[in-house]
């Protein structure tokens, strides 16, 4: 067996990946809180277009993350991921020297382009052993998490003394920064990672859209990032109309962002110890809608918005936290990288729609009309929760295999199928590989490594 913690090469994959994806994270968030505030300085601005320049990025990033997953996988995945940051610097610079509305969509389009997630995640794969991947991968989703934080709290501050040209070239200086770490701190791979479990397949693709719980968690992730873009259109303006100006904006976000992560952690361990995890899943749900439905009808004082706020977070922390553990759980073994792949296209086109859709209609209606479409979209997610399956606890894992025909691969994975804690075994012969879902608990690894290396 492996050692049981990462080693010295898998701790700094983790923590100079980890850092990558969050400084490109910071980059694309930074604007959330202060351009509905800095949007009308620019020519040709109106609510659609201020829509438009906070979700474009995400019908680009949504479009490109499964192509350049696959790219990655043919010609190499750092000069991937350099090129994808090269175009994302680009959006960048062309946002920060825009003078029109306009030109600001194109940069965060041209950012969006950049769409390196899947690469970063399948290197990270590359540069480690399966057992240890979880580790590594929950590494970079805690950074993902924490960028979003820090994104809420300089966001204000940045926006406040550079103004909004500020932000993007402060974008860019992280992008090169990340650049730098790409080719002089993350490793290089010494070995791939299996391809079904990192990187989307083509061809696996329509039966993974139409695959009913994994519809259900796309629609849902949909959903939840339509809803947060489509309340940063407004929310910073509703704080300065409640007396909170721009720089003291970073003393509502932190706090709240850290509190809501306090409330959320008992919630997730009681789901967990007590088997209550769709119930708590869907109480997070309906928390979001009722803080949207209060967002539209109670008075914008600043006690209000603050509660409202927290609300808000805590809910959408605690179903982004739980989204993806449910994603390992539902996807079928060996299609793990396809399904991430259309998971994460879907939330980066949640973002645009929200953007687009909020936009619109502040445009010909007013903000409480955002808010109460968004809550009735979160009323239909609640609808579709209910159908979710609940799905036996299992870890995912990949394995070489060592068989000299066909024939005897398929007598190995009907034998692993009766073992003991396997839950599903997906033996791929012409990649000499078996996808298998564990409990990890029951199952004997070594007894398993065996029947698949005879």
């Amino acid at each position: 067996m492996s050692a049981p913690g990462l080693n010295s090469l898998e701790k700094k994959a983790a923590f100079s990946l980890a850092t990558v994806f969050g400084l490109r994270m910071l980059g694309l968030f930074m604007i959330l809180p202060v351009f509905a505030i800095y949007g009308p300085e620019l020519a040709g601005f109106s609510p659609i277009w201020l829509g438009l320049a906070i979700g474009a990025y995400g019908l680009t990033q949504a479009l490109l993350q499964i192509p350049m997953g696959i790219l990655s996988d043919k010609f190499g995945r750092k000069p991937i991921i350099l090129i994808g940051l090269v175009v994302f610097a680009i959006g960048s610079v062309v946002a920060a020297m825009s003078e029109s509305v306009y030109g600001v969509v194109l940069g965060r389009a041209l950012q969006g382009m950049g769409a390196i997630a899947s690469a970063v995640l399948a290197l990270a794969a590359d540069l480690t052993r399966e057992e240890q991947r979880p580790k590594v991968m929950a590494t970079i989703g805690m950074f993902i998490g924490l960028s979003f934080t820090v994104a809420l709290v300089v966001g204000p501050i940045v926006g406040e003394s550079y103004g909004l040209s500020g932000l993007f070239w402060f974008t860019c200086i992280l992008t090169i920064m990340a650049m730098f770490m790409i080719q002089f701190m993350v490793p290089n791979s010494v070995h791939k990672a299996p391809k079904g479990d990192n990187v989307a397949v083509v061809t696996q693709l329509t039966s993974l859209i139409k695959h009913p719980q994994l519809f259900r968690l796309n629609m849902g992730v949909f959903i939840l990032h339509m809803a947060l873009t489509a309340c940063f259109i407004f929310l910073p303006t509703r704080l300065l109309a409640s007396g909170l100006v721009l720089e003291q904006h970073w003393q509502l976000y932190l706090p709240t962002l850290l509190c809501s992560f306090f409330f959320m952690v008992p919630f997730m361990i009681f789901a967990i110890k007590k088997q209550k995890e769709k119930e708590m899943f869907m109480a997070a749900i309906t928390l979001l809608a009722i803080a949207l439905i209060m967002f539209a009808t109670l008075p914008n004082d600043l006690s209000t918005l603050v509660a409202l706020v927290m609300m808000f977070f805590v809910a959408f922390n605690y179903l982004e936290a739980t989204m993806p553990s449910i994603l390992s759980r539902i996807a079928p073994a060996g299609v793990k990288g396809s399904a991430m792949g259309i998971f994460s296209s879907s939330q980066f086109m949640g973002a645009f729609f929200g953007g687009a859709i909020g936009g619109w209609l502040a445009n010909d209606f007013d903000q409480n009309m955002v808010f109460m479409v968004m809550a009735g979209a979160v009323v239909i997610w609640l609808m579709l929760a209910k159908g979710m399956k609940r799905h036996a606890k299992s870890k995912s894992f990949s394995f070489k295999t060592a068989f000299e025909s066909e024939q005897d691969a398929d007598v190995a994975a009907e034998k692993l199928i009766n073992m003991p804690g396997v839950v599903e075994a997906t033996l791929v012969y012409s990649e000499a590989v078996a996808y298998l879902k564990l409990d990890d608990k029951v199952a004997d690894i070594n007894e398993i490594k065996s029947l698949l290396q005879p």
